[in-house]
């Protein structure tokens, strides 16, 4: 029997892993895909993945990478906006918890949702456990993976790990190619085992500004000019980051000051 119409609204659409137990998310984020402004080709290249694996086509599992405070989160949340009526299901994982992935999996196997695990902020060192799992996961181990299932992760770092100076004095020369040593290997393979990566290099001054008047309109703020620019980008000095998050930041303290006059 299917379920009616107000049973399929009323299921959670967001979990997170906690405790050993998936955990529905009453109030998922509402970003939307309309509101992320200066990465359309990451966004245009992660919908497109993502539509493909709600179809039920093939899909890869996704990295995106690149300057905090870029989208990259955000980007990530708002599939839901777009997908969700399409079967789309987000689930958060914390990067620790990737030690438990084969118990995440399990009951999502067969389900008629297609899941997003959702890994934030993600590095490990050389040997954390969650390193192997997660090498198993994406290649798939002995367990063939569920078609229902990928991961999308964000990183600071482009090969999830910390690098350090002594892994520059790995490589080495053989004739005319160079080599990186072990370590480094071992970081570059962890993340070519993900099909899609996705870049977000910092803004400059003029995207930052574009985002602070796209945030003010949005707060009902439409006035511009030079003093409001200016106290734009000192805000962006003090923090040293010209990024959405602090145009976004910016843009709530203006709206909120002129409000109370």
């Amino acid at each position: 029997m299917k379920p009616s119409t107000a049973a399929a609204a009323a299921e959670p659409q967001a979990y997170r892993w906690r405790g050993g137990a998936l955990q529905p998310i009453a109030f998922p984020s509402q970003v939307r895909l309309d509101e992320l402004l200066g990465i359309d080709r990451q966004k245009g290249e992660l919908v497109q993945n993502t539509r493909q694996f709600v179809a039920g086509a093939p899909a890869n599992h996704v990295l995106l990478t690149g300057s905090r405070g870029t989208g990259k989160s955000s980007l990530v949340k708002a599939l839901l906006a777009g997908f969700a009526a399409q079967g789309l299901r987000l689930l958060e994982l914390h990067p620790h918890d990737l030690t438990e992935l084969p118990d995440v999996v399990a009951p999502l196997r067969g389900r008629r949702e297609r899941f997003i695990l959702y890994v934030d902020d993600f590095s490990v060192a050389a040997n954390d456990p969650a390193l192997t799992a997660l090498k198993a996961a994406l290649d798939g181990g002995i367990e063939e993976p569920p078609d229902n299932v990928l991961i999308y992760a964000t990183s600071n770092r482009r090969h999830l790990m910390p690098e350090f100076k002594q892994e520059n004095e790995e490589y080495r020369w053989n004739g005319d190619e160079l080599h990186p040593g072990e370590t480094t290997e071992e970081k570059i393979a962890l993340s070519e085992r993900f099909g899609l990566w996705l870049s977000f290099p910092p803004f400059n001054q003029e995207q930052y500004l574009q985002l602070v008047r796209a945030h003010l309109a949005r707060l009902q703020v439409h006035s511009w000019d030079d003093d409001v620019e200016k106290a734009a980008l000192r805000w962006a000095l003090a923090r040293a980051s010209r990024s959405g998050r602090v145009a976004q930041q910016f843009a709530r303290s203006f709206a909120g000051r002129l409000k109370l006059g």
